[in-house]
């Protein structure tokens, strides 16, 4: 995934909130965020214009923002990852091999 001067915050929105956006809405940001795709070749191969894509991508963005701003689901999965992170580092310094398997697969699961 090459996020070229694009906000990664969304591309994490978007794997949380994603299936909440209509199915134009996720594609296009999809396209634009991980394919690192800019508006003028989503329109052309979307058989639309540049400003319905924008306009389609803003208000993704928008509804993306408002549901985190609302649930902080994406900053709780963080948190989490970040605690597992830590168990997992600190499992394997004390060489206790089972509770760092635990943790990584914690990681995997969120």
């Amino acid at each position: 995934m090459i996020l070229r001067g694009k906000n990664l915050d969304f591309v994490i929105l978007l794997d949380v909130y994603g299936d909440v956006l209509t199915l134009r809405q996720r594609d296009f940001l999809e396209l634009y965020y991980c394919n690192d795709l800019s508006l003028s070749e989503i329109a052309e191969d979307e058989g639309v214009t540049r400003q319905a894509v924008r306009d389609s991508i803003k208000r993704g963005e928008q509804i993306l923002a408002d549901l985190e701003s609302k649930l902080k689901l994406a900053e709780k999965i963080k948190g989490c990852r970040e605690i597992f992170n830590k168990v997992e580092e600190l499992a394997l310094r004390a060489d206790i091999p089972e509770i760092a398997g635990l943790a990584a697969r914690g990681k995997e699961l969120l």
